[in-house]
C-alpha cells in the first residue's frame, strides 16, 4: 500500500494532538476524555465550576440578602465600613448627572423676549406714540391695537442690552413690561 505525503502528514499531525493532549490531562482520565482539546488561545475559558455557582447562587439574592452578605463579607475579610462608601455613596444616578454637566455646560440665555403685560389707561395715548416710534413698520392703528390687544410680546429673540432699552423707554410711557 502506497502512502502518499499528504496522508504521511495528517497521520503525523494526528499523532503530535494525540501526545499533547495525553500529556495535557491527568492520568486518572479516561482514553475518550483525554481527545477534548483545550480552548484555543483568545478565546473564553469556561467558567470555575465553583465560581459559577456562586455567581448563580448571589443572583437569586434579593437587595436585603445581598445587604446582608455584604456585611458578611465585611466582617469576615475584616473590612471597615467605608471602604466601598465613596464608590456607591453618590450612587449610579449622581455619577450620570456629574457626566451629564461635564459634558452639557449650563446654557447662558443669549435671546431675550420683551412683552407688554398690560398698561396705564392715562398714558395711552403716549404709549401708542411710542410703540409706533420703537417698532418698524408700524403706523398709529397698528400701534393702537397692538397696544390695546396687552398681554402681548412687542419683540422677540432680541440681545439683552436691546430688551433693556426697550423696557425702559415703554415704562416710561406707562406699559408694564416683563422681559423673558
Amino acid at each position: 500500500m502506497q502512502i502518499t505525503r499528504l496522508a504521511l502528514r495528517q497521520i503525523t499531525r494526528h499523532i503530535q494532538l494525540q501526545r499533547m493532549y495525553s500529556a495535557a490531562a491527568p492520568a486518572a482520565v479516561s482514553g475518550a476524555e483525554k481527545l477534548v482539546p483545550p480552548a484555543p488561545e483568545g478565546a473564553a475559558k469556561p467558567p470555575n465550576p465553583k465560581l459559577d455557582s456562586i455567581v448563580t447562587n448571589i443572583a437569586a439574592l434579593n437587595l436585603l440578602e445581598v445587604a446582608e452578605l455584604s456585611s458578611l463579607l465585611k466582617q469576615k475579610l475584616n473590612l471597615p465600613e467605608t471602604a466601598f462608601a465613596p464608590q456607591f455613596a453618590a450612587g449610579p444616578a449622581r455619577a450620570a448627572a456629574d457626566d451629564e454637566e461635564e459634558v452639557a455646560p449650563k446654557k447662558v440665555q443669549t435671546s431675550f423676549t420683551v412683552k407688554l403685560v398690560k398698561f396705564d389707561d392715562k398714558q395711552k395715548v403716549a404709549l401708542i406714540k411710542e410703540v409706533k416710534n420703537l417698532l418698524e413698520g408700524m403706523n398709529l392703528v397698528q400701534a393702537k391695537k397692538f397696544v390695546e390687544s396687552a398681554p402681548t410680546v412687542v419683540k422677540q429673540d432680541i440681545p439683552k442690552e436691546e430688551a433693556e432699552k426697550l423696557k425702559e423707554a415703554l415704562s416710561k410711557a406707562g406699559a408694564i413690561i416683563e422681559i423673558e
